[in-house]
């Protein structure tokens, strides 16, 4: 690549999701560490209301814009969504997805952009679509012989409908139990339920996050994770723990109380971590993901037995966030990750140019 022509990287960010906050973060550190004699960044806030914030206005970047929670007003054109006055925006080079959660991580963003036939890092549409579900998830790792947790997935539709059969299928899995919206990410909206008196408001709550609910045996483990890096032959991390300061790994923990440590690399046998990051990369392989992951792993405390947790297909990039500390950890600093994320993204669209999208039938159809 020659050096002359610096790259415009669309940094999108922000979203409708809860995870918005954390968003933008994200995306401040990594537009802090893309090398600017390389790239030209370009900051894209989605705010709240889905509008695509790209002007600087008042002296107020895109980031400061969405921390100030501004809604923009939606450009006239109906098929674009950038806000009001900027419909002249050029498309960047590459996109940078900084996007958690709903609309960034669930394949939404991916199809959109595949639309506008431009590069974009992280995984694609299928595989974004199917690692924000979790029990989708589930189920695909199951069918591959990979190590879940025992589990439940229950719709708001079901529970609604045959609610003593939900509550029989769940208590079967005995307690204490945890209780998940399939499509959050953060910690947001997980209760750890302990008696079944407490079973119904419980479920109450996770159904106004999601109409989707994984309920899962509620084991003593350590919470061990991976990053992964690359595509269908990725390079994976060493292994980190979570040192878990509250009863779990909650949304509170990881951004405000700040309890819990990390430790990098976990004191775990060599056997285990050599197990451990095998799996994490039949994982990956396993939803076609691609680009980047950081795989969460259970180890029971009183078996030893390695569980497959979940999937996160746009981890956090923040200062405290595992994944560019286990990749750092691995040899790979901050910006040459950046570097690489770039790079693998710009490898598949040359890919993906290459496939034969047209078919001719010799067919007049007049």
């Amino acid at each position: 690549m020659s050096m002359a022509k610096r790259r415009s990287v669309g940094l999108i960010f922000g979203g409708e999701s809860p995870e918005h906050e954390v968003s933008i973060v994200t995306a401040r550190s990594i537009a802090q560490h893309l090398d600017p004699l390389i790239y030209d960044v370009i900051p894209i806030g989605v705010a709240r209301n889905g509008v695509w914030t790209v002007l600087t206005m008042n002296g107020k970047t895109p980031f400061d814009r969405l921390t100030s929670q501004e809604r923009p007003e939606k450009s006239d054109h109906p098929f674009l969504p950038l806000e009001k006055g900027a419909e002249g925006t050029p498309l960047p080079d590459v996109f940078f997805n900084a996007i958690h959660g709903a609309t960034g991580e669930d394949g939404q963003l991916q199809g959109y952009l595949q639309l506008l036939h431009r590069p974009y890092t992280g995984a694609g549409l299928l595989a974004m679509a199917a690692g924000m579900d979790k029990w989708i998830t589930k189920r695909i790792w199951q069918s591959e012989g990979l190590p879940v947790v025992p589990f439940v997935g229950l719709t708001e539709e079901r529970w609604q409908q045959s609610p003593k059969e939900s509550i029989h299928a769940i208590e079967s899995l005995g307690f204490p139990l945890f209780i998940k919206p399939a499509n959050l990410g953060s910690s947001i909206g997980i209760e750890k339920v302990k008696v079944a008196s407490d079973l119904d408001a419980a479920l109450a709550r996770a159904f106004t996050y999601d109409r989707r609910v994984l309920i899962e045996q509620g084991l003593s483990v350590r919470e061990l994770e991976v990053a992964v890096l690359g595509g269908e032959d990725p390079l994976v991390s060493i292994v980190g723990e979570v040192l878990v300061g509250e009863e779990f790994y909650t949304f509170h923990d990881k951004y405000v109380g700040k309890k819990s440590k990390t430790q990098i690399p976990a004191e775990i046998p060599t056997l285990v971590s050599d197990l451990i990051r095998h799996q994490a990369q039949l994982a990956f392989r396993a939803l076609d993901a691609y680009g980047m992951a950081r795989v969460d792993f259970f180890m029971e405390k009183t078996s030893g037995k390695i569980f497959l947790n979940e999937i996160n297909l746009i981890p956090g990039f923040t200062a405290i966030s595992m994944y560019p500390k286990l990749m750092e950890a691995s040899g790979l600093n901050y910006a040459s990750l950046l570097n690489r994320l770039i790079d693998l993204a710009f490898e598949r669209h040359a890919k993906d140019l290459k496939k034969n999208r047209g078919f001719e039938s010799g067919h007049t159809w007049a």
